[in-house]
């Protein structure tokens, strides 16, 4: 028994060997190429269906082959770490990602380039969670605020550096250089990973030889979430449930997902431990990280969208007025990680949720005329209230948990943000599309003779265009004149359907405050108070 409780003590009380920060900034270095690599790839599509010869429809199954893979192996990492180590079931992800990086920028077709898709995906679903859990270990809970804000970083930072650098790379070489910059980043960690991370000592390793494989569940929870995510993915395109493709799908993912519940709940060796969500803080946690993900990818896609389409910039323009923002975060999420050491997690998280929906609800004063220090400013408030966010989360979902948790926990927790991001990215392009359409009809109503307004600028125009020349006179000119007007409507739907989905995300984002009172208090040390 004295024995016994000698050896726990030292589990408990086990530090690696290498400095703490050292390991933080090995694992960081490949989460952060893989959470880059889930948005690099979005605007140099165009490029790689020309240089393919496929359709715009079949190249979008370019990214959404990546989505399910990476969806499918999030829930399942912790149960692969327990079977294979989790170092070595992080560095197979890490080679896995990496070489199927190469293979995607050699990809001859449509089909293999897919494949190696599906591959990358499955390797970097490993990563996060994988580092997370990592972190959680090496760290003691004191000091974990600060190692997850390095991690916040890079995975808030990188979705919003994608789309930039994607095209930077996509305009100045050639599409296959978005996969091929990923080959010496992952070199470098698996080095540095098999040089310095070491698996705690009461992380146990189980025989597969003695484990009952839950093949049951494992083909389920792969054929829910990577149904979901092409649902998710394609709806809107497709027009949702008119598409009787994307309504059996959902069919079959909901069906999917509810008998995984049951069947894991009871299921005595599970694949995804469920239990967890017994713990309040740690249902709490994930419910707040998938609204995190939700407001993070949607916001992300809308703010560049709307400077490039209604605005006028170029991509390179865009991507400057959203620079300040990241080093916004890169300064705030250390200081977060500070604060935490002092304050509950809960109090961050009402900061972070308030500057969070102030900034989406000032970002509802936008029109067709805003100035570029407004946008800038709009997504550093926002910036702010993400860090305030990002690292609370995490922080108050690992206190209350048992360490041989962690690898379960950190699987559903990145999950939960994933598919958070996935629904926010349907959520507004569905929102763009359809309030657009709303607001075109409501705009083209009074579009009428009886409208004196309209008879005025109809015939300014007219006159405009018959002044510019020969053959601009006459049917030509008020044809003309009509374009234009047109043209001005839709800018007009268009600018108000921005408008309205920044309500609805600043109204969601508010109504989620009082679910921070769900979570248990929590002390500066990461001990909860019962």
């Amino acid at each position: 028994m004295g024995a016994a409780a000698i050896t726990m003590n030292e589990a408990a009380e086990w530090r690696p060997a290498i400095n703490p920060w050292i390991i933080a900034l090995t694992v960081t270095l490949a989460t952060f190429m893989e959470v880059l690599d889930t948005s690099i790839a979005n605007v140099a599509l165009p490029h790689i269906a020309g240089s393919l010869s496929a359709g715009q429809d079949e190249s979008t199954w370019i990214l959404t082959s990546y989505l399910v893979s990476n969806a499918i192996v999030l829930p399942l990492s912790g149960w692969l770490s327990s079977i294979v180590g989790r170092k070595h079931f992080y560095m197979g992800c890490v080679a896995l990602f990496t070489i199927s990086s190469f293979l995607c920028g050699l990809a001859p077709n449509l089909g293999m380039l897919i494949f190696f898709r599906v591959l990358q995906g499955a390797g970097g679903g490993g990563l996060q969670p994988s580092e997370q859990a990592i972190l959680a270990d090496t760290f003691p809970p004191a000091k974990r605020g600060m190692a997850f804000a390095v991690y916040g970083i890079a995975v808030v930072m990188a979705p919003a550096i994608g789309p930039t650098l994607g095209g930077w790379i996509t305009d100045n070489f050639t599409w296959r250089w978005i996969f091929f910059i990923n080959i010496p980043v992952g070199i470098i960690s698996l080095l540095l990973t098999s040089r310095l991370i070491q698996d705690p000592p009461y992380f146990k390793r189980r025989q597969l030889s003695e484990t009952r494989i839950d093949y049951t569940g494992l083909g389920f929870v792969a054929l829910g979430l990577g149904t979901l995510q092409v649902v998710l993915d394609k709806g809107q395109r497709d027009d949702w449930f008119e598409s009787p493709f994307i309504l059996w799908l959902t069919v079959i993912s909901a069906a999917s997902l509810i008998f995984v519940i049951f069947w894991e709940w009871h299921h005595k060796d599970p694949i995804i431990d469920l239990h967890l969500f017994r713990n309040r803080s740690f249902a709490t946690s994930n419910f707040l990280m998938f609204m995190l993900g939700f407001a993070l990818l949607g916001s992300t896609l809308l703010l560049p969208l709307f400077m490039q389409t209604m605005l006028g910039y170029t991509a390179a323009r865009s991507g400057l007025a959203l620079m300040p923002g990241g080093f916004t975060i890169m300064v705030a999420m250390p200081i977060v990680g500070l604060l935490l050491s002092r304050y509950s997690p809960r109090y961050l998280m009402l900061f972070g949720l308030s500057m969070l929906s102030f900034s989406l609800f000032h970002m509802t004063s936008f029109d067709l005329g805003v100035d570029f220090h407004t946008v800038m400013m709009a997504r550093v408030y926002q910036a702010l209230g993400l860090a305030f966010l990002f690292v609370p989360i995490n922080t108050a979902a690992y206190s209350g948990l048992p360490r041989d948790k962690n690898n379960a926990a950190s699987g559903l927790m990145n999950l939960a943000r994933n598919i958070g991001g996935s629904v926010g990215i349907s959520f507004v392009t569905t929102g763009l599309a359809r309030r657009a359409q709303v607001h075109q009809g409501q705009l083209v109503e009074t579009l009428n003779p009886a409208n004196l307004r309209f008879q005025s600028a109809l015939r300014g125009m007219t006159g405009i265009f018959s002044d510019a020349g020969p053959g601009s006179g006459g049917s030509s000119a008020q044809q003309h004149a009509y374009a234009m007007l047109q043209g001005n409507v839709i800018r007009q739907a268009t600018m108000l359907a921005y408008i309205d989905n920044f309500w609805v995300l600043g109204i969601v984002i508010a109504c989620l405050i009082p679910c921070v009172f769900l979570i248990k208090k929590a002390k500066a040390a990461g001990m909860v108070v019962h």
